[in-house]
């Protein structure tokens, strides 16, 4: 495929549903050569299958975020099949939702380990080898509620929180000194299996109540976002994109 990234290579953590499959068709739309990263391998396989029927190049790899060694071996993989890695999407996410008197901490667990340490190992895994090149993109995907929590997604919000911090913070760390850009894309309510996550049975129905006759953003509009950071100028550091639904009144 020509465009826009020809001859770059992506990995995208999450990539078997939702955002992550729409961020891997667009980057190979443009043109890189896109590692897809999660757990549901049929999905990526079927996603790959796509991908070079139409006439990308994809890698499709078994990956649980929250497994350090996982990471390192998308990572290793990506590597040995396209030799470089330019820009990572850290998309992987988890969202059960629920309040915190609920005490649900198996669910809070759950989302500090895949919505932030899956994100650090991910940078732990791919940061070297962008760092040997001298350049490289590292996208996060974080959210709205990175910039205010709500009623039932307290500790999700304080994941995305991290998310946000973390991101600032490398830009300080790797941008200007070692030429790696950092982005924190940061969606609202986005059409995706997020919600299916949620079992405890009021914030569903809250959740289901307060969107009912709304439209949510697609992938697609999310994908739109991460291509617009990764395909600016070299000296353009995208570091933040807040993308809400028009019909999102929080």
């Amino acid at each position: 495929m020509a465009g826009r990234l020809q001859a770059k290579v992506a990995l995208v953590t999450g990539a078997s549903s939702g955002i992550g499959a729409g961020v891997a068709r667009a980057l190979a739309a443009e043109g890189a050569s896109v590692g897809l990263g999660a757990r549901r391998t049929d999905r990526l396989e079927a996603l790959a299958e796509e991908i070079r029927a139409a006439g990308g190049a994809a890698l499709p790899c078994t990956v649980d975020v929250t497994v350090r060694a996982d990471v390192e071996g998308f990572v290793a993989d990506v590597l040995d099949a396209f030799g470089r890695v330019d820009i990572l999407v850290n998309n992987a996410g988890v969202m059960p939702l629920s309040p915190v008197a609920a005490l649900r901490v198996e669910e809070w667990e759950r989302m500090v380990d895949v919505n932030l340490k899956g994100v650090l190992y991910g940078i732990a895994a791919a940061l070297p080898g962008m760092l040997r090149q001298g350049a490289g993109h590292i996208v996060n995907i974080g959210s709205v509620a990175g910039r205010r929590p709500f009623p039932g997604g307290t500790v999700y919000s304080a994941t995305k929180f991290a998310v946000r911090s973390l991101t600032a913070g490398m830009q300080l760390e790797l941008s200007a000194n070692k030429g790696i850009r950092v982005t924190d894309i940061q969606p609202g309510g986005v059409e995706s299996e997020l919600l299916d996550h949620v079992a405890d049975a009021e914030t569903r129905q809250r959740f289901d109540t307060a969107w009912a006759g709304k439209e949510r953003l697609l992938p697609e509009d999310v994908a739109a976002a991460v291509v617009y950071a990764v395909t600016a100028p070299a000296r353009v550091n995208v570091n933040e994109i807040l993308i809400r639904p028009t019909d999102q009144t929080t």
